[in-house]
């Protein structure tokens, strides 16, 4: 009995001893709230507390609406947290900005990740998530037969001609208010994610990615004149509303009030508990091909971490499959691998969201990679709500124009 005493005591120690000896990292994270989310990301950190003893995982977490301005007010107090988590889009602006260093992990681990979960900037690795998010055209499989519309795919999605003809027959039907809900009712992020991919299909963009020194050419070229002439159609036309009620944009769909929705894989299975027979269409090629947007939250090292080496090791620990499957199943984003996608019913080969999985992984074009991304999305979002109320296209576009550039020269050209 002795001995055992003996022993069990060393053992004790020894772990205790294990236990001190693990150096503190400090994670800030935006899920403050979502009950779920949070639950998820405790698991994770407790599993990599557990498997090892160097490092010890403490997460604080923020509301996602106050989440980037507590990130940038810490940054000025010179007190960031070890590990951060960023929204893809806005990691350039935060790296350049100094709030966040090259991520240093094995990146053969995250080869066969979807191409919008991987935060590249002036070519190097800063950010990586573990989910991504993708936006259809949600219909009915019975509305397109009633409306004797062709079934677009991936390889052959609609044109503009056919889109265009496809809701004039919804509105010609009479039987929906409006033919096509784009989602007006949201606002912020919603724009630039979910509205420039149509730009973009069209030739243009929110600023010309070759140089990310000027939106001259790109925002109010010939192909974005014809985007912003199209887009203003959409609402003068009676094919969408430019003002939304909340209630509309959340049910609307479900309640028969539009025959078409630009809506992403959260609202998913909400559009199926409706109506089991809807299907998610691609986005329509308007000439430079179908695009959606890509790029959702992703783990970072802050600039300013004393131990970048325990910070990396936590993320890389991250992206084991069955913690993508995990966030898959809690959260309803699309896992980062194939492999994962494989593990979640919703997303395996078959599942009733495996498209999304294909739109994300062949159609994704991520936002601007600039730091100046941050403005242009601002100013890229007055200038459609404009528009869309009625606004000078050319002029408006114009102006938006002017004022991108004035904030890049302002900057110093953001580093480009």
């Amino acid at each position: 009995m002795k001995m055992f005493t003996i022993a069990a005591s060393a053992a004790i120690m020894a772990w205790a001893s294990a236990a001190q000896a693990q150096q503190t990292l400090t994670m800030w994270y935006h899920g403050a709230g979502n009950e779920v989310e949070q639950k998820l990301i405790n698991e994770l950190i407790t599993d990599f507390n557990a498997s090892q003893t160097d490092w010890k995982v403490e997460l604080q977490s923020f509301p996602q609406a106050a989440y980037n301005d507590s990130v940038v007010a810490g940054a000025l107090a010179g007190n960031l947290p070890d590990i951060l988590d960023v929204d893809g889009p806005n990691m350039p602006n935060w790296a350049w900005a100094g709030y966040m260093q090259p991520l240093k992990i094995d990146e053969s681990k995250i080869a066969n990740f979807l191409p919008g979960t991987k935060g590249v900037w002036n070519g190097q690795l800063y950010s990586i998530g573990l989910w991504d998010a993708a936006v259809a055209l949600v219909t009915r499989q019975s509305t397109l037969d009633e409306l004797g519309l062709r079934t677009p795919t991936i390889d052959q999605p609609w044109t503009k001609d056919e889109f265009m003809a496809a809701l004039d027959a919804a509105k010609a039907a009479g039987k929906w208010e409006y033919p096509l809900d784009l989602g007006m009712a949201w606002t912020g992020e919603w724009y630039p994610y979910a509205f420039s991919p149509f730009l973009q299909s069209f030739g243009g963009d929110i600023v010309d990615r070759t140089t990310y020194k000027t939106a001259e050419g790109a925002l109010n070229g010939e192909a974005a004149i014809a985007f912003g002439e199209w887009w203003q159609g959409l609402f003068t036309n009676g094919y969408a509303q430019a003002t939304q009620d909340p209630a509309d944009r959340d049910g609307g769909f479900a309640a028969g009030k539009y025959a078409f929705s630009w809506n992403g894989n959260w609202a998913a299975l909400g559009a199926l508990s409706a109506f089991p027979d809807t299907v998610f269409l691609p986005p329509p090629d308007f000439g430079a091909g179908p695009k959606i947007g890509g790029a959702s939250w992703q783990f970072g090292v802050s600039a300013t971490s004393k131990h970048p080496e325990g910070a990396a090791a936590f993320i890389e620990f991250a992206l084991q499959d069955k913690y993508l499957a995990a966030f898959s199943n809690g959260i309803g984003l699309i896992p980062a691998t194939p492999t994962a996608s494989e593990m979640v019913d919703n997303y395996k080969a078959g599942g009733p969201l495996a498209v999304f999985g294909e739109y994300s992984s062949k159609l994704a074009l991520v936002r601007p990679v600039t730091p100046g991304y941050v403005v242009q999305a601002k100013v890229f979002e007055k200038a459609l709500a404009d528009i869309a109320n009625g606004a000078d296209v050319a002029a408006t576009l114009d102006a938006a124009v002017d004022e991108i550039n004035a904030d890049i020269e302002k900057n110093g050209g953001y580093g480009h």
